[in-house]
């Protein structure tokens, strides 16, 4: 599907006179690396938002615990419109009223690289991964390293609401480590807080 067709939901529920999101008319980004970004999002109900680029958008998912370190804890992921790739740069205020307001972070960005297989080992695109409902790739981020794993738990056929799991796989970088609480969290980019992003956006500074 192409990019504009699959951030049409996307621009749908937004106003972009008055929401300072991007649009998602930057084009395509420069390298052969491909990113992923996980931001809390302090909307109607705080959550983390991870999302990883694969074929031009960012594929989403509104994880309300946040990534876990250890292969023993599954966080469930519930899967959200594409987004643009430039909303791996976006930290800010979404304006009260628009879709999703509050405020966001970028809690932790870098690079993913696909670990996705079929039944016999082969590598297999990662979209195909996903569309099949189970995908493993391996993050180099600022805080989230190593091999984690999206599972399709519910959904996907007949347009029943699709639910999915997003699990550490067992390697060196395993711990005991959870997401920390949101509200205490720095930014990945700025080593700014919540509270912070949200004074320097009332302030007018970016």
């Amino acid at each position: 599907m192409p990019a504009r067709d699959a951030l049409a939901e996307y621009r749908r529920k937004r106003d972009f006179i008055r929401t300072t999101e991007p649009s998602g008319d930057g084009g395509p980004r420069e390298g052969e690396a491909r990113s992923f970004v996980v931001q809390i999002h302090d909307a109607s109900t705080m959550h983390f938002d991870f999302r990883l680029e694969v074929d031009g958008v960012l594929k989403s998912w509104a994880v309300p615990r946040g990534p876990s370190a250890d292969p023993g804890t599954k966080r469930l992921a519930m899967p959200t419109e594409d987004h643009p790739l430039e909303y791996a740069d976006y930290e800010g205020v979404v304006a009260p009223g628009e879709y999703g307001a509050g405020t966001v972070l970028i809690w932790d960005e870098g690079s993913y690289r696909s670990l996705a297989t079929d039944r016999r080992g082969n590598e297999i695109p990662f979209a195909e991964a996903l569309e099949n409902g189970h995908a493993s790739f391996w993050l180099d981020g600022a805080k989230l390293h190593g091999g984690y794993a999206l599972t399709r738990t519910r959904g996907g056929r007949g347009g029943e609401r699709e639910t999915w799991l997003l699990v550490k796989k067992q390697d060196r970088h395993a711990s005991s480590h959870d997401a920390p609480e949101p509200r205490r969290a720095r930014s990945a980019r700025t080593g700014r807080t919540l509270k912070r992003v949200a004074a320097d956006a009332e302030a007018g500074r970016s």
